[in-house]
């Protein structure tokens, strides 16, 4: 709900594209500041601990962020600072949280895990912003943001009934050096069919960031209202879901390199519909498109990087990869935001999706092998191997 309100927020307090990109900065500078460092947290101490202190961080930077709108004191400054604070507790809470799942599950259950993962969350994502805009129409931007901190003591209450989980956890003696961050990025570098999933990662989203114009397309572009827009903002979540309750139901999921890279070319072109739809039908239904094209591909890029890296060695691998999928989509706001302030909210969009292809075809040129990827492949350990 919160990511959404703030969206429409920002589009309330301005009517300049420009602003969006403010939002995406805050969002990506924290977690590329301290994304290493959080890798090596979530590899040295115990991970259930950290999510408990992430997500009550979360809560309270909720509740801050409501009230201040509640009081009337919000201004676009203090939505950048608190959305910044927030990318602080995010970039400590993904690599625990991503990390946590291998631990708690088989490894040949995890492509279901993840699915049942994104089940969970897309529900979440497609009921909150449907629910956003009858709570701003009904009562005000702020009830969003405080019903969002309230929504922490479910979290809370999750982690305390999953009780104590096995980790390998790093001797502290070295868990905090540079050395560490290097052997984190040296086994990334080392393994071709993680690298390359994240170097498509960010490029796809990077250049098919369309969501963070929604706002703009609602007002200006199809001319619908606040709620009109919270069932827009659903859309991807809803196709998202879909595609994940389909996954979760194959006992084995096969050529997994090519379901991806297909999974990434929908995507973008559906990404290009949208930028050109100018009824309200078409442009849902092409959201949908890039939400199961998006969580096909987000199922199995996380099923392959957990099952290639040891576990000791998760935290850290997550760690680098929350640069690539927190950067893509967080830059592309702040180019999204860009182009169309100088070029139109379409053309902006319509421009992301042909450059999400363009780069699928690179990435394919330059790692081949990343199309051969069944998935019952044992973990590999080393470079050549991929």
């Amino acid at each position: 709900m919160q990511i959404w309100a703030i969206f429409w927020h920002i589009r309330t307090l301005t009517d300049q594209p420009i602003a969006i990109s403010g939002v995406g900065l805050a969002r990506i500078v924290p977690v590329i500041i301290f994304s290493l460092v959080s890798g090596v947290v979530a590899d040295s101490y115990d991970r259930r601990t950290i999510i408990f202190i992430t997500q009550s961080g979360a809560a309270l930077l909720a509740l801050i962020l409501g009230l201040l709108t509640r009081w009337g004191h919000i201004t676009i400054w203090y939505i950048y600072l608190l959305t910044a604070l927030g990318a602080i507790v995010i970039a400590f809470d993904g690599p625990a949280r991503a990390a946590l799942i291998p631990n708690l599950v088989p490894a040949e259950h995890l492509a279901n895990a993840f699915s049942l993962n994104s089940i969970a969350f897309d529900a979440g994502s497609v009921i909150g912003p449907a629910v956003t805009g009858f709570v701003i129409a009904a009562s005000g931007q702020a009830s969003v943001y405080i019903i969002n901190a309230v929504s922490y003591v479910a979290v809370i209450i999750a982690l305390i009934l999953i009780g104590e989980i096995p980790q390998k956890i790093q001797l502290r003696a070295n868990g905090m050096s540079l050395g560490s961050i290097r052997e984190g990025i040296g086994f990334i570098v080392s393994k071709p069919i993680i690298f390359s999933s994240m170097i498509l990662d960010f490029i796809a989203t990077f250049f098919a960031s369309a969501s963070t114009l929604m706002p703009f397309v609602a007002n200006d572009v199809l001319h619908v209202n606040v709620v009109a827009y919270g069932w827009l903002s659903a859309a991807q979540s809803a196709g998202a879901m879909t595609a994940a309750v389909v996954i979760s139901q194959v006992h084995q999921l096969h050529k997994q390199g090519a379901l991806f890279l297909g999974a990434v070319f929908i995507f973008g072109l559906a990404t290009v519909l949208f930028g050109a739809a100018t009824s309200f039908g078409v442009a849902w239904a092409a959201l949908a498109v890039t939400g199961a094209a998006d969580g096909v591909s987000t199922i199995i890029r996380n099923t392959i990087r957990q099952l290639q890296t040891p576990d000791e060695m998760r935290g850290r691998m997550t760690s680098v990869n929350q640069i690539f999928f927190q950067g893509g989509p967080q830059l592309g706001e702040f180019e999204a935001g860009a182009a169309a302030q100088l070029f139109g909210t379409p053309f902006a969009i319509i421009s992301g999706g042909v450059g999400c292809m363009i780069g699928l075809g690179l990435i394919l040129f330059k790692w081949p092998q990343i199309w051969r990827y069944d998935g019952d492949e044992p973990m590999l350990a080393g470079a050549g191997a991929d």
